[in-house]
């Protein structure tokens, strides 16, 4: 007798993917900061308009942020 081969297709098993592990807390949390740096962030450039200075007669803040106000629609000057 002869031993008959018989060819099979194998299929790889299907490979689990990683799911990052982030609760519904952590999300609001990570979003609750972004939001605050960001509102922190735009009174900041809301408030100086040159006129009060942070540091006395400098007015190198609102040089430095002058051109963002600009793009954000604050009034300058």
């Amino acid at each position: 007798m002869t031993a008959t081969r018989t060819s099979e297709a194998v299929t790889p098993a299907p490979r689990a993917l990683a799911v990052p592990n982030l609760s519904v807390a952590g999300a609001a949390l990570w979003l609750s900061l972004t939001v605050l740096l960001a509102g922190l962030a735009y009174y900041f450039l809301g408030y100086d308009q040159g006129v009060v200075s942070v540091f006395g007669e400098d007015t190198h803040v609102h040089e430095f942020v002058h051109d963002a106000r600009h793009f954000l629609g604050f009034p300058c000057h």
